[in-house]
């Protein structure tokens, strides 16, 4: 496990800098193409710039902005004791600086972790896990947490916010631009521009549903490696697989968060949506769900046996 841990970490490292180049490249192509179109090659200086000024602001401020999406507060030990706590122990356990902790004034229970690295993060909870979880299911969702920080889920799973969000709106945009705003008569007109139209448009139209598909595959992926990580932080898979099925088994509001959003729903520890439940079935149902079926999560979690090594 130890190995697999230390790859899934450094593949993550590699994954970010993927994201990001992959990223930079899209914005550039659409760009490119609506430079050409228009007859405007100020357009992809424009992309190239703000492809360049993107990752660098998601690297350091994707953080603060997921925190201020979510309407997550800063707390003290003093106000929320349990949690200040669980947070600290588990923290000293991992080896791992303690990370800031906020709560987020909704009755649907959930967490997340966010920050670029292990001495810039945070773990947020919201009122509704604190009220219906024990110590011991607490504690398993809080080392699922710290599980994504140790094994450097955070700043993928950060970054995809911003980085996702802004690819869908500047195809939105370009999209727009290129049906009720182009040039027909630029370059020609021949069979060059109208091939490079429809490559520009199918590019536009489908950047946005590959740039989620991405955010979802690595969201499923990582979601079962930081069960794992949390079950042997705590020594105890139970609490956690018993924390999974209160969740689940929520009805309040129909499960759904105040503030759900589809550019952060991936990093919460369930879908903030609701969708919860048995195993959901298909190829396209798998694809775009952010979240592993939870039956799986409980499943995996209680065939894990702790080995104590006295």
């Amino acid at each position: 496990m130890t190995s697999n841990l230390y790859k899934h970490q450094s593949e993550n490292v590699w994954k970010t800098w993927g994201l990001m180049t992959f990223f930079l490249v899209l914005v550039i192509l659409l760009g490119w193409f609506a430079g050409f179109y228009f007859d405007n090659p100020l357009i992809l200086f424009f992309a190239v710039f703000f492809s360049i000024g993107m990752n660098i602001f998601s690297y350091w401020y994707s953080d603060k902005i997921v925190l201020k999406m979510t309407g997550a507060k800063p707390v003290t030990r003093d106000q929320y004791f349990d949690l200040w706590n669980a947070v600290e122990n588990l923290s000293i356990t991992a080896g791992l600086p303690m990370p800031k902790v906020y709560v987020i004034d909704d009755s649907v229970p959930n967490a997340f972790a966010t920050g670029r690295d292990k001495d810039h993060s945070a773990v947020a909870v919201t009122s509704g896990l604190l009220e219906i979880l024990d110590k011991n299911e607490l504690e398993g969702v809080i080392a699922h947490e710290l599980a994504h920080i140790g094994n450097r889920d955070i700043l993928l799973q950060t970054v995809v916010v911003v980085l996702v969000g802004f690819v869908t709106l500047l195809s939105d945009f370009f999209l727009r631009a290129t049906i009720f705003g182009g040039n027909s008569d630029n370059k020609g007109g021949g069979q060059l521009q109208v091939a490079l139209l429809i490559i520009g448009v199918i590019l536009m139209i489908l950047s946005p549903f590959v740039a989620t598909a991405i955010q979802l595959a690595i969201s499923r992926k990582r979601e079962f490696m930081a069960d794992a990580t949390g079950a042997l932080l705590t020594r105890y898979p139970e609490g956690l697989a018993s924390a999974l099925e209160k969740i689940s088994g929520f009805s309040g509001k129909k499960g759904k968060m105040k503030k759900a959003n589809h550019a952060t729903a991936h990093m919460f520890f369930s879908s903030p949506f609701g969708e919860h439940g048995k195993k959901k079935r298909g190829f396209l149902n798998k694809l775009f769900s952010t979240h592993p079926p939870t039956d799986e999560r409980i499943a995996n979690l209680r065939g894990i046996k702790i080995k104590d090594n006295v």
